[in-house]
């Protein structure tokens, strides 16, 4: 695909020789929107409804996440905590970005987690959306999302597995992210991260507790009541742990809230932001 046919294609920036997408929008505070793990996700097929609200108000930036999307997959690269963690900071510096509020939706939740006590001076704000970063046991939603094999069939269960209202998954939608996801090398890619027995997988992104304790910006928790990939005591647990939160759920919501409920979580991130 071209920049003319896919509007997943964005911007591209040069992070330690891994050749980033990004989508870059509007102006003011800058916010960094990092997607999820879904098969065959992009920043702009994760938050495509919610860039425009945002940017608004603020510089809204979301990035292709190593491994994911429109960015380079070098051979050899070690997916895991680390390599992201290190190469979205990387991301930051390649845009002389000091200080961003930070969006981490599921497994962007866990990296937001990892930034936010890694690099705690470069995180204004954090608001973490279905996240992961916390111990649990493995839905068996999680585990058919990461241990998806391609076919319509198969993206279509995904999707009801993903979204409370069953209007949104069309048949169109459901082709269109299997194209996604079978695109040359990304199936591969997908596939050695979250390699069975997956509860290794979840185990490997949780963030220290003690950690998390520490972290001292402003933060918003969101989730959806009805989510069957990420559960709903993640974030009471994170509710919990981080003294500045607080905690937004959403009924009738499953694990898309920023598509499901699109405006009012662009209305509350927005505001909670500002």
């Amino acid at each position: 695909m071209t920049t003319q046919t896919s509007p997943e294609i964005a911007r591209t920036v040069d992070v330690g020789g891994i050749a980033t997408n990004y989508h870059d929008e509007g102006s003011g505070p800058p916010v960094v929107l990092i997607h999820g793990s879904g098969p065959g996700v992009t920043a702009y097929a994760n938050w495509r409804l919610t860039i425009p609200e945002l940017a608004t108000r603020y510089r809204v930036i979301a990035p292709d996440i190593l491994g994911f999307g429109y960015t380079e997959r070098p051979e050899g690269v070690r997916y895991g905590m680390e390599s992201w963690t290190s190469h979205l900071l990387g991301f930051l510096d390649a845009l002389g970005l000091e200080k961003v509020a930070l969006v981490g939706n599921s497994f962007g939740g866990a990296l937001a987690l990892s930034m936010a006590t890694r690099a705690p001076e470069r995180v204004e704000k954090l608001v973490l959306m279905g996240s992961v970063g916390v111990p649990f046991e493995i839905t068996p939603g999680l585990d058919a999302v990461w241990g998806f094999e391609p076919s319509l069939e198969a993206m279509r269960e995904l999707m009801g597995v993903f979204a409370h209202d069953r209007s949104l998954l069309t048949d169109d939608l459901a082709r269109s992210r299997l194209e996604a996801a079978t695109r040359p090398g990304i199936h591969e890619a997908f596939s050695s991260m979250f390699p069975a027995p997956r509860q290794r997988s979840v185990d490997a992104m949780t963030v220290d507790e003690a950690l998390i304790r520490a972290i001292a910006v402003p933060t918003l928790v969101v989730h959806g009541r009805d989510d069957q990939v990420i559960p709903l005591t993640n974030s009471l647990r994170l509710l919990e742990l981080i003294d500045t939160s607080q905690l937004h759920v959403f009924g009738r919501c499953g694990h898309w809230v920023q598509i499901e409920h699109a405006a009012d979580f662009a209305r509350l991130v927005g505001d909670f932001l500002a």
